[in-house]
């Protein structure tokens, strides 16, 4: 692991009163080194540029109310990892659940298996899949509700029933929602392959 930096408490009260402070800078140069290490270290499989960039997006939020007291809440290093932890495993679940639904949707025979692809089949249906998705959530034809069970329930994992219940509908309305939004999906992802293969 990178060298733990010390902690200046006059860069954090700068940041904490000025979000626009010069000083941000020497705060990403103090601390990236720290944050890239822990990354490597414990989550090797990330874009530890992206988790880094998320975290301090998160630091850049909470510092107006952030008040360092090492002897109550722990030093800021542990405070900083515990950030980039959490946005971590989050996006683990996030690439968990993408992937289960891109290996349920080609079960269900969404993305044409017979149509030619790039040299890494994987990945072309996998981003064919991921434009697919795209569209299908930003298409105003599509109700919001079905667009928000069909997350709930095939992105999000939740159970039919427990959807069924946030909605106030019945488990056999949740299940035909996700059924249209499944037949929309199809549909977006032949047009995308049909398309590629032009």
């Amino acid at each position: 692991m990178a060298d733990i930096p010390t902690t200046s408490t006059t860069l954090l009260r700068d940041l904490a009163q000025d979000m626009q402070h010069v000083r941000w800078g020497e705060f990403v140069a103090r601390y990236r080194p720290m944050m890239e290490a822990f990354m490597r270290e414990r989550f090797p499989s990330l874009d530890a540029d992206d988790v880094i960039q998320e975290t301090l997006v998160a630091v850049c939020k909470v510092m107006p109310s952030y008040r360092y007291d090492p002897d109550a809440k722990g030093h800021f290093r542990s405070y900083l990892t515990g950030i980039l932890r959490h946005r971590a495993l989050r996006m683990l679940r996030e690439e968990s659940r993408c992937a289960r639904l891109v290996a349920d949707m080609q079960r269900e025979s969404l993305v044409d298996r017979s149509l030619p692809a790039e040299p890494d089949d994987e990945a072309w249906r996998d981003a064919v899949f991921e434009m697919a998705l795209s569209r299908f959530l930003a298409d105003p034809s599509v109700a919001d509700r079905t667009k928000r069970i069909f997350e709930r329930t095939a992105i999000g994992g939740e159970p039919p029933e427990a959807v069924a219940a946030v909605f106030q509908m019945t488990r056999h309305a949740v299940d035909q929602a996700k059924s249209r939004a499944l037949s929309r999906l199809r549909e977006l992802v032949r047009e995308l392959e049909s398309v590629a293969g032009e």
